[in-house]
């Protein structure tokens, strides 16, 4: 199955359990164990704005950092500029914060609410060149279903 089509097929799975639960980090984390176990990412995790830094939220894959500040790292940065920021390799991204030597390819795509962001899913892949369009487009999709 190529990307698209398991997109395809999980965007209903992940839309109808966020239907399940007004709870934004009960969503984070099924959104998270679903993302991880259907791609087999490296990491796929949720941060979450409080005051003026990101803090770790629910997330899969090994230990991440714990706090990142306002427009700092490929996080930072997505969440200051309010947009999807697709990096195909990590040691090319100006001023990336390395929580993980493995880490090769990364996506941050930014969460809203009342047009505000309020959190970053962040994914990163131990392979170059893993992010694209397709995935940006997909997972846009589903963090519009994290907060009514």
């Amino acid at each position: 199955m190529n990307k698209e089509s398991t997109y395809t097929s999980l965007l209903p799975q992940v839309q109808a359990v966020m239907d399940e639960s007004a709870d934004i980090i009960a969503n984070m984390a099924n959104m998270a164990a679903m993302l991880h176990e259907t791609f087999g990412f490296w990491w796929t995790g949720f941060y979450r704005v409080i005051g003026d830094e990101l803090v770790l939220g629910p997330f899969q894959g090994p230990l991440a950092c714990t706090r990142i500040a306002y427009g700092r790292g490929v996080c930072g940065t997505a969440w200051k500029e309010g947009r999807t920021i697709v990096v195909p390799d990590v040691e090319q991204f100006p001023g990336h914060i390395a929580c993980s030597a493995a880490s090769k390819s990364e996506i941050v795509v930014p969460v809203f609410q009342n047009g505000k962001v309020i959190a970053v899913l962040d994914i990163d892949s131990d392979r170059l060149g893993t992010f694209d369009a397709t995935d940006a487009s997909y997972l846009e999709k589903m963090v519009n279903g994290l907060v009514g």
